[in-house]
């Protein structure tokens, strides 16, 4: 059985005889021909809902125009609030670097009209891997007068001591450090002990301190400093505050904790005593 052919017309050959009948209207529309009225009315039937339809399709595209042009502004306006908002995120965080940096420079000031002893200021430029500055290094040596041995001081008291010199930079291991021993009193009651550095423990925001005399009467919150009978430190510069102090399991001795003065994980800026102590 034979399909039955369906028949289309193409769309553009509408539009080519739609435009030849707009075209002979106008040019009858000054004729005299009797029948032109006539065919000016037919044509007018057929042509004003193509021309209707022709006005709102072309107000269609005018909208989607002006939508695009709208869109097209809101883009270019919301990429230029977003480069305001790096740029305003990127002046917050210098701000807030730079009020870090004053914070430490006026500890820095304190620090020295505090300690009496000759100092040279130095930024720390280089560390140790790791979250605390246990190991690290500054941008004065020899030639600015640094030695081995010489104390160095951050935030409100001790930070470390000098280990190694080149001509323009040095080396300081600060009192966290595992290998690190400070001799210390209490400024209350002259007890001496030993301050011992543990990275591990440094994760709670203490280290330990160890050798107290069983006898020593020892509250929490009293301050330790550098001992006058340090080989290697002053004497008298803060090291922080001590917490739990206890018996130790040989019931000759106590040992406790203790939180440092100086923020470990964020050194800029250090002071260090060009005075040694003297051996």
């Amino acid at each position: 059985m034979k399909r039955k052919t369906k028949f289309s017309f193409p769309a553009k050959y509408l539009l080519m005889i739609l435009s030849v009948l707009c075209v002979g209207t106008c040019i009858l529309s000054f004729t005299n021909v009797p029948f032109a009225a006539n065919l000016k009315d037919v044509t007018g039937y057929v042509l004003i809902p193509v021309q209707k339809g022709l006005n709102q399709v072309g107000l269609w595209f005018s909208n989607k125009a002006d939508n695009l042009k709208e869109l097209q502004s809101v883009m270019a306006e919301n990429q230029e609030l977003k480069e305001q908002l790096n740029q305003l995120m990127e002046e917050n965080s210098n701000l807030a670097q730079e009020k870090t940096e004053l914070k430490q420079l006026r500890e820095l000031y304190h620090l020295d009209q505090t300690y009496e002893y000759p100092k040279i200021a130095a930024k720390v430029i280089g560390k140790d891997p790791g979250n605390w500055f246990r190991i690290f290094q500054i941008d004065k040596g020899s030639e600015d007068g640094i030695e081995v041995d010489m104390n160095v001081l951050s935030g409100n008291g001790l930070a470390g001591i000098v280990t190694s010199v080149s001509e323009h930079t040095a080396t300081v291991r600060a009192i966290i450090d595992d290998s690190s021993i400070v001799g210390a009193q209490f400024s209350a009651t002259s007890d001496l002990c030993n301050v011992a550095g543990d990275l591990t423990l440094m994760n709670t925001g203490k280290i330990r301190v160890e050798d107290i005399s069983k006898e020593a009467e020892i509250e929490d919150g009293y301050t330790l400093v550098t001992s006058t009978i340090s080989s290697k430190y002053l004497p008298g510069i803060l090291i922080g505050y001590v917490s739990d102090i206890k018996i130790d399991a040989n019931n000759l001795t106590k040992s406790g904790y203790v939180t440092p003065v100086v923020d470990f994980e964020r050194l800029q800026y250090v002071l260090v005593i060009t005075q040694r102590k003297e051996q």
